[in-house]
């Protein structure tokens, strides 16, 4: 079987789309599938979006030609592949991690709700196209896999049938880094504490808050420092917090994931201050090369991170309860050590050989009904 594999993202990029599809490419080809990946990221990044769209659906057209299924990684860049098949009569799945008409309203259209309560709420004629897109792409796909139950409970929103989702949580899959925190820490040139956020910077991310943390924890930890790994439409807006605020804060942009892994095992605390999140790649990272994480409860997160046990749970934007929880992780040693041991054995459940096998179980289904 060769799959085509249709993202709007693909490493060096930072997003789940990202680390899924590489996992793909990596891990599939060992199993006997043909892997063809095609990342929007890469398709002339300087022209225009109809044209860039254009020249996207046309690329998918042609390779899926000598596919036999495709599998979009996003339903608003999956109208490319979800046309192409409906023109080739070929077999199409749909992974959804998100709401991309919920993310562009959020970003450009001056939508101020999480997620949830957009859900319900009406909008302007832009929001809507993208949202009969997203519900076309959903419902015409032969199978829809999500990564977390709550993004299952998303897509029975958009009218698919529950019989047709399938949840496949997320794995993590971090190359063994011998080198200690410490020696880390003198290789990246790091000194005092760190605390450390990865992820898009956009609006729902709460990196805003973060830096507005800074002033009061240096005021007790004078060489502690934020690092921000990741790139978007937020870094403006979040350079000119830090040198209003003059906080000790860094942003590394979008680098290597061997790298990203780096700078996530030399940290002494993983931030993700989320008011939204399908399913986190980074959280199972940072438990899994033994990082300690403050996080929120919103969307998937609840699904992976038990407060007090394997995590520290914080509100979305609550500055009094993220300073609280960032103290006690530096100043109670007991807490930190339980909260790590206890966050490296969950980490585990999440094996990249569960996700690969339930998700090549699924697209083979698909692959058969469909011949």
């Amino acid at each position: 079987m060769k799959i085509l594999i249709a993202t709007p993202i693909f490493p060096p990029d930072i997003g789940g789309p990202a680390t899924y599809s590489k996992i793909l490419a990596d891990e599939l080809p060992k199993r006997g599938v043909d892997v063809d990946i095609l990342s929007y990221g890469f398709i002339s990044p300087g022209a225009p979006k109809i044209f860039r769209y254009l020249f996207y659906f046309l690329k998918i057209f042609k390779r899926a030609l000598d596919a036999d299924l495709l599998y979009a990684q996003d339903p608003v860049f999956g109208l490319a592949p979800c046309v192409a098949s409906l023109i080739l009569r070929k077999p199409f799945v749909l992974k959804v991690v998100g709401d991309y008409a919920w993310e562009q309203g959020v970003n450009r259209f001056g939508v101020k709700e999480l997620l949830d309560e957009f859900l319900n709420t009406p909008y302007g004629w832009r929001i809507e196209f993208l949202r009969f897109v997203e519900k076309f792409v959903a419902n015409r796909a032969h199978a829809v896999i999500t990564p977390s139950q709550y993004l299952k409970s998303v897509v029975e929103k958009w009218g698919v049938g529950p019989e047709k989702i399938h949840v496949i949580y997320n794995s993590v899959s971090v190359s063994e880094i011998s080198e200690s925190k410490e020696g880390l820490k003198r290789e990246l040139d790091l000194g005092g504490k760190i605390l450390v956020s990865i992820g898009r910077l956009v609006p729902w991310k709460g990196f805003e808050m973060l830096i507005e943390l800074m002033p009061e924890i240096s005021k007790k930890y004078p060489d502690a420092q934020l690092l921000i790994i990741g790139s978007g439409p937020e870094l403006e807006k979040l350079n000119a917090k830090r040198s209003t605020l003059n906080a000790n804060v860094k942003f590394l942009g979008s680098l290597p994931h061997e790298w990203v892994l780096k700078y996530l095992k030399a940290a002494d605390i993983f931030l993700l201050n989320t008011g939204y999140e399908g399913f986190s790649h980074q959280i199972l990272e940072a438990m899994a090369v033994g990082v300690p994480v403050i996080s929120t409860h919103s969307g998937g997160n609840r699904e992976i991170l038990k407060d007090r046990q394997n995590c520290l749970v914080a509100g979305y934007n609550e500055k009094e309860a993220w300073i609280g929880a960032i103290f006690e992780f530096l100043e109670d040693q007991n807490l930190y050590s339980n909260i790590l041991q206890n966050s490296k054995i969950d980490s585990a459940r999440f094996s990249g050989q569960n996700m690969i096998e339930e998700t090549l179980k699924v697209l083979n289904e698909v692959n058969a009904k469909t011949d």
